[in-house]
């Protein structure tokens, strides 16, 4: 039944579609930026944004951060709510269980074949925009990397994790935005300046000999080929579970109604409630359980130490969404009329 479903899903030229252009978004954004050279001003635009220049390494992260706010939500949405109400609506559903298919399993099946498409595009922006960044804007100077990315303010390198509401929205001040490493370019900090990220009398060639094949983390420490596709990983598993609890949402939407439409809206409707909320003050009591709430503590990975904080906290409300919900979605199929 799960390569049933699998196969199913990736047969439909929408599917590769959807991925494509999810891909292509940050490929046309970073030939604009090897075309100008112009990055955005510090604590603009995208995190990571202002460093590709220096190092089309963290292109990934960068090309995650363009993507994560809308098109990949939308994305999900749109085939978690097509799963079950998708087949309702085609007619196809009465004639799936008239086979000895036991409703759980095939419910479980469709959930497999979202999770899957979740993994699958995740990777896909990741993988191709690494081969873009590498490509046109190479591994990155060593001097270069380390002084492009400051140490952000407070404790441990401070961020999401030392001031309240961080890593929350792109719309406050802790959002994406703020977290967006210094543009290239801009001085770096003194030598020894507490703080910086850098050793204390550091000569260009001490620098060049420590920061050889890495590049910096948002703290300023260098991060070795290895240690950084380590927390690409990272991000790319948060950013897949931050995903589910969206696919979560739009597939019991689906089990609720025959309208695949309906369902992706109502889902896409869940989340913007969700994204205004975030940045109202006067919701803060229910801020922290809200679904977006923690999306972006993915930019904790590439701190130094690695803030783990906001990151825990999103995946536990992440999978008690997904818990909570597919319970829910099951009660739903295991007694819906499909004869009707």
């Amino acid at each position: 039944m799960i390569v049933v479903e699998l196969r199913k899903l990736f047969r439909r030229p929408r599917t590769w579609v959807t991925i494509g252009l999810l891909c292509l978004l940050p490929a046309i954004v970073a030939a604009f930026l090897a075309s100008t050279r112009i990055t955005p001003p510090p604590g603009q635009g995208a995190a990571f944004l202002s460093a590709v220049l220096e190092s089309g390494s963290l292109y990934p992260a960068a090309a995650l951060a363009l993507v994560l706010p809308i098109f990949l939500p939308v994305a999900v949405a749109v085939v978690a709510g097509d799963a079950v109400a998708g087949e309702s609506t085609a007619g196809t559903l009465r004639y799936l269980l008239v086979r000895p298919v036991r409703r759980t399993a095939l419910l479980g099946a469709k959930l497999v074949s979202v999770i899957v498409f979740v993994v699958v595009t995740v990777a896909a922006v990741a993988g191709s925009s690494y081969v873009v960044g590498v490509t046109l804007f190479g591994a990155g100077d060593p001097i270069a990397v380390v002084n492009a990315i400051p140490q952000i303010g407070g404790p441990g390198g401070g961020g999401s994790s030392s001031s309240s509401g961080s890593s929350s929205s792109g719309g406050t001040a802790n959002g994406p935005a703020a977290a967006a490493p210094a543009a290239p370019g801009a001085s770096p900090p003194a030598a020894g300046t507490p703080g910086t990220g850098t050793s204390t009398g550091l000569d260009p060639t001490e620098a060049r000999d420590r920061a050889a094949d890495s590049v910096s983390s948002l703290s300023g420490a260098p991060l070795s080929p290895g240690d950084l596709a380590l927390r690409l990983l990272g991000a790319m598993g948060y950013i897949t579970i931050s995903m589910l609890g969206v696919g979560a949402i739009a597939f019991f939407l689906s089990t609720a109604t025959a309208s695949a439409l309906g369902a992706t809206l109502g889902a896409l409707a869940a989340l913007i409630t969700s994204q205004v909320l975030v940045t109202l003050d006067a919701a803060a009591s229910v801020t922290p359980y809200l679904p977006t709430r923690y999306w972006l503590a993915w930019i904790d990975f590439f701190r130094d130490p690695i803030f783990l904080r906001d990151i825990r906290s999103g995946v536990l409300v992440q999978l008690a969404y997904v818990l909570v919900l597919m319970v829910a979605s099951w009660a739903n199929f295991t007694t819906k009329d499909v004869a009707a």
